[in-house]
């Protein structure tokens, strides 16, 4: 077996030869004589089944795979041709052609390498930025609203109507063309005035009512309705109010800030450093994400030109036609389905994007492993966690989704980005 390398760049390597069908009926062979040692064959003893049984009973299965053992050694007479150390392939081999002729198949791939990344002079990439600082003011602002928060539901006195914002306990009962459906009655129910938690125009028309009022509320069931049988249809509701409650903001005192800090010491002056420190880190977070962090990476790829690893590329490209697909109608869709060429114009509008990407999360590597900093399996898994956590959702079935769907190296990636960028932009020590 003989092939030809050519190096396209540093980071890929193309591989061309042909396998020969003497080479296949070898390994045919080989592979018959070796399952006919493990084979039972009724009037055969066990391990002594004749290579042309096997053969005549596997025939197809052996000749796939003879022909992926023989392709395997062209890949492998390749890779050493070329001189490539094998921790440097990266991804696997692409096949551009695998022809398959009456002397053989003809085979041409292509090897992606990891490319080696210079990143000398990366502090001219690092973008001044003016800290920001939490006012008076804004430390107040945030003062009140944990005083808020932390407030309690209180009936408030009888002669005020209901407004907006206000909680009215309300019994209610509603009807569809006459008759009261299941799920459309409760008592004493505490509706948030302006939550949007009832069909849209119900809140509404609670405002204004009294206590003891009773009042008939019309409104229309959304066409996208969850209950097929109340979807589109107009409603009438009965409803009675009982109360109305607003929420009364707790008192600003040293035992506030020792239940929030949960230290027993604490006073009001600890609680509003705490706020000041959140506020701070507010600020950065949004500086981080919305200035920093998109100068940086553009700064970054626009300051270091390497080679990069086609197959890598390639499957960037994939994942933005995807994720482009995903926002698309059928219509649009079907039209690309039909259309190749289509698909290859929006494969090239994305390409130089992929790219990019591509560039920056090398460059971010490099950086990385010259920064030393790294990210954990256990970082990552708290990180999910935490924020499963907080948008009420199951952390383990999250982890268990991101696990089943190979996006933790991605997640990983993102955080160690952060992480880095944080230490070159000095956030980690404001």
């Amino acid at each position: 077996m003989k092939v030809e390398v050519k190096k396209i760049d540093d980071a890929n390597v193309a591989v061309s030869g042909q396998i020969e069908n003497s080479a296949i009926e070898t390994n045919i062979d080989r592979l018959a004589r070796e399952a006919g040692k493990q084979m039972k064959v009724d009037g055969f003893r066990k391990g002594k089944v004749p290579p042309h049984i096997v053969k005549k009973m596997y025939g197809d299965k052996l000749q796939q795979d003879a022909e992926a053992d023989a392709l395997k050694a062209l890949v492998d007479l390749g890779i050493t041709e070329a001189g490539i150390n094998t921790a440097d392939i990266i991804g696997e081999p692409a096949f551009t052609k695998y022809d398959k002729k009456e002397n053989g198949i003809d085979v041409e791939l292509e090897i992606s390498l990891r490319p080696s990344v210079d990143v000398s002079g990366y502090e001219k990439t690092i973008p001044s930025f003016e800290k920001p600082e939490a006012t008076d003011e804004e430390v107040e602002a945030k003062l009140e609203e944990v005083a808020q928060q932390q407030g309690s539901m209180q009936k408030i006195k009888r002669k005020r109507m209901v407004r907006d914002g206000d909680t009215a306990l309300i019994d209610f009962e509603g009807f569809v063309d006459g008759e009261a459906f299941e799920g459309g009655k409760a008592e004493k129910f505490a509706l948030k005035i302006g939550s949007g938690q009832f069909i849209p125009g119900f809140e509404d028309q609670i405002i204004g009512m009294k206590y003891d009022e009773e009042k008939e509320i019309t409104v229309t069931f959304p066409e996208n309705y969850g209950a097929e049988n109340l979807a589109g249809k107009e409603a009438m509701f009965k409803v009675k109010l009982h109360e109305i409650q607003e929420q009364v903001p707790a008192e600003l005192n040293d035992e506030l800030a020792q239940k929030l800090l949960n230290d027993e010491k604490a006073t009001l002056d600890d609680l509003k450093a705490r706020l000041k420190d959140q506020v701070l880190n507010e600020k950065l977070s949004k500086l981080y994400q919305e200035e920093l962090k998109p100068k940086m990476v553009e700064a970054l790829v626009e300051a270091f030109d390497f080679a990069l690893p086609n197959n890598i590329v390639e499957q960037e490209i994939d994942a933005k036609i995807n994720a482009k697909a995903q926002q698309m109608s059928e219509d649009e869709l079907k039209e690309y389905k039909e259309n190749p060429d289509k698909v290859e114009a929006l494969r090239d509008e994305v390409r130089e994007e992929a790219q990019n990407s591509v560039k920056a999360t090398f460059i971010v590597d490099a950086l990385a492993k010259e920064q030393g900093v790294t990210v954990d399996d256990q970082e990552v898994s708290q990180a999910i966690y935490y924020e499963a956590l907080m948008s009420g959702q199951d952390p383990q079935a999250v982890i268990k989704y991101y696990q089943e769907n190979n996006l933790l190296p991605a997640v990983k990636m993102g955080m160690i980005e952060d992480k880095l960028f944080s230490k070159l932009l000095g956030l980690d020590e404001k």
